[in-house]
């Protein structure tokens, strides 16, 4: 039975006759029923007491950052939209289009990836490592290496968050502790300060994270993730030479290699080592991927499994709005499990599905028919075109062209989540970090220090897997590297921020953008999103700067 104190809360939701009715009630009972008891909490106090406390509060860490992606549609598609790689097709979507009205302090995503940091990935982790290091907690671990294999994890997906925010928004206030009031005094760290406590969080998790993790535990964090991190962390912070040293701890461990014969769960299947990459079930090591270090993992048929968004929403973000596409005579195309349900906000630029292939296109496996979808039938059996290909030269509408049907990247194909084809996502889990970028960062830092020759062979591993002409080092320049991660990470790569990272943003977006708005109205200070109008409106205490321009 409910108190009063806790029922008042409600009143001026209740008509008053039944309010007083409610109270009369209520002032009937038996005191002793009045002073609840609760059976129950979720508070930290109770539920990091223990190490299943901590192991819990883990899992919904890992569980926070693969929302990254499942929270919303704009929150993923903000990685690709409006950049050198990726256009936003369909006359309905206005993202990026014209950066001087889309990007502003209110912007969906703007908001929506700030409040996810702060308030879900960084306070849990928060929470993780000041409770871990409180003196009382000592008596629950075995040793001092348990305990901090705990708080290297929490730290690893702290310092990859705010390694996130520093690369969308630059500076950011930094918070490494809790608050047990509300505070409104947050000032801004510079950039740099934040990928320096970034280096310090993954040097520590560097050095207390496991190697590896049992199968039941995929998904969990292992040392090479933080030391892929670290790579790039360093680069950021000019300091190459440990930049490649970084990445040698992952390269050269032994635990991974690129992936040269074919393997997993399509492999008696027409295919090539590179699709079965993405194959469903062949992104976590038990398929015997030796390229897989950080997988978000999503579960078919599991209360949670699915995140907020409900599963991996990449074929729903960059496959061709194909049930939009109609032949000659009317008739719709028809969604099947093989070509997904996508809606075509993602197009491909130019330089992404064409330019970036001109001189191996034939050749380069990246770009072989079982990882490029370029050619598409008729596939409605009512239509009388059925299985006959669909010949660009016959589509009129320039909306069929940039948003129902365009080439893309077979990455993204998968089985539909819980077998339901109506949302366009799909259960299969998603490689945030693989061998072949730690490559692509070792192969960057080296041409940063000068040493074209190791950036060059760094290239290469990855293009001779791919059966392409092998790069000259004195062909190796920033943009090449752009070129070779645009080939070997399309759809894998979170592209806003590696060109934020480098400076390049507004530059390449001026120059590849497929839309003509978008490459006229960018301007130099939306390298960076404006910090949230509500993050500056609830710091009244102290004025939260805006970043220039906004």
């Amino acid at each position: 039975m409910k108190s009063l104190k806790i029922f008042s809360h409600y009143k001026s939701l209740i008509p008053g006759g039944i309010l007083l009715a409610s109270v009369f009630f209520f002032s009937s009972c038996e005191k002793d029923l009045l002073n609840e008891k609760p059976l129950g909490t979720l508070s930290p106090n109770i539920v990091l007491s223990n190490k299943v406390g901590f192991q819990n509060y883990l899992v919904g860490l890992s569980a926070y950052a693969r929302e990254e992606m499942a929270m919303d549609d704009q929150s993923y598609i903000m990685n690709f939209i409006g950049t050198d790689i990726v256009s936003a097709a369909g006359v309905e979507f206005t993202f990026y289009k014209n950066y001087n009205t889309y990007l502003n302090p209110t912007t969906r995503e703007v908001i929506s990836i700030w409040n996810w940091a702060y308030t879900k990935m960084i306070l849990q982790a928060n929470t993780i490592i000041v409770y871990a290091n409180k003196p009382e907690s000592k008596n629950i671990w075995a040793s001092e290496a348990e305990r901090n294999a705990v708080i290297a994890e929490a730290r690893f997906y702290r310092a990859y968050t705010y390694n996130l925010l520093a690369n969308i928004y630059g500076g950011v206030p930094l918070v490494d502790t809790l608050y047990e009031g509300p505070k409104s005094d947050f000032s801004r760290a510079s950039r740099e300060q934040i990928y320096e406590f970034v280096k310090t969080d993954l040097e520590f998790a560097s050095k207390w994270l496991p190697a590896t993790v049992a199968k039941t535990n995929e998904g969990r964090i292992v040392k090479a993730a933080a030391d892929h991190l670290l790579s790039e962390v360093y680069i950021s912070l000019g300091d190459y030479d440990k930049s490649v040293e970084s990445a040698n701890q992952v390269i050269n461990s032994g635990l991974y290699h690129i992936m040269t014969t074919r393997f997993g769960s399509q492999i008696a299947q027409p295919g090539d080592v590179y699709s079965d990459l993405f194959q469903d079930g062949n992104q976590n090591r038990s398929s015997g991927n030796m390229e897989s270090i950080y997988v978000w993992q999503f579960e078919p048929f599991t209360l949670g499994g699915s995140g907020t968004r409900g599963g991996n929403s990449m074929l729903r973000q960059w496959a061709p709005f194909l049930v939009k596409f109609l032949d000659k005579d009317g008739k719709a195309m028809v969604v099947t499990d093989s070509l997904g349900r996508g809606t075509g906000p993602c197009r491909g630029t130019n330089y992404l599905l064409y330019g970036i292939w001109k001189d191996n296109f034939n050749k380069d496996m990246r770009n072989s028919v079982h990882n490029m979808r370029r050619k598409f039938y008729y596939n409605n059996p009512a239509s009388k075109y059925f299985g006959q290909e669909v010949l660009m030269k016959q589509i009129k509408n320039q909306e069929d062209t940039m948003r129902n049907i365009f080439a893309y990247s077979r990455k993204v194909e998968g089985k539909p989540m819980n077998n339901v084809n109506t949302s366009g996502n799909t259960g299969k889990d998603v490689m945030i970090y693989r061998l072949a970028e730690t490559y692509l960062l070792r192969a960057e830092a080296n041409f940063r220090k000068g040493s074209l020759q190791n950036a060059a062979d760094d290239i290469n591993v990855l293009r001779n897997r791919a059966g392409a002409k092998p790069v000259l080092a004195a062909d190796v320049t920033l943009d090449y590297i752009l070129d070779e991660r645009a080939r070997e990470l399309i759809t894998e790569e979170p592209r806003r921020r590696t060109l934020t990272r480098m400076g390049l943003l507004v530059e390449r977006t001026r120059k590849y953008s497929l839309l003509e708005s978008t490459r006229t109205t960018i301007q130099d200070y939306h390298e960076f999103f404006p910090i949230p109008q509500t993050a500056i409106d609830a710091n009244f205490s102290v004025k939260l700067d805006q970043n220039a321009g906004y």
